[in-house]
């Protein structure tokens, strides 16, 4: 039961790091453009000119 004193805050400290990095992701734009990474893969830009 020791070993608790130790895990609950990292446990706490590793969840709230995790949200930390969700919410950046989320102000960064991360999110913005679901639909258009895959049509981005799909178009050819890079056509060797003739």
């Amino acid at each position: 039961m020791d070993v608790l004193i130790y895990l609950i805050p990292i446990a706490l400290f590793l969840g709230g790091l995790g949200l930390v990095a969700f919410l950046w992701s989320l102000k960064s734009g991360q999110y913005d453009d679901l639909e258009g990474a895959k049509w981005r893969i799909l178009e050819d830009d890079d056509l060797p000119e003739k």
